[in-house]
């Protein structure tokens, strides 16, 4: 079974490689964008785009 990866990007999302599955707070699935197996989700929380990000994060000079 390959390894799933995440990674913290310095005031950015959190990058995330590998076979994973996504739920919502309801157990509802979260399609990946286009199938793929990679993905990179929100940390600043102003993505219009959530779960994932969408590059809010650097327009708005979110920091952490």
């Amino acid at each position: 079974m390959p390894d799933v990866k995440i990674r913290c990007r310095p005031n950015g999302p959190l990058l995330v490689e590998g076979p994973i599955s996504l739920t919502d707070s309801e157990g509802n699935p979260i399609e990946l964008p286009e199938g793929k197996t990679n993905c990179a989700l929100c940390r600043c929380g102003l993505s219009a785009n959530k779960p994932f990000c969408d590059g809010t994060h650097n327009r708005e000079g979110w920091q952490e």
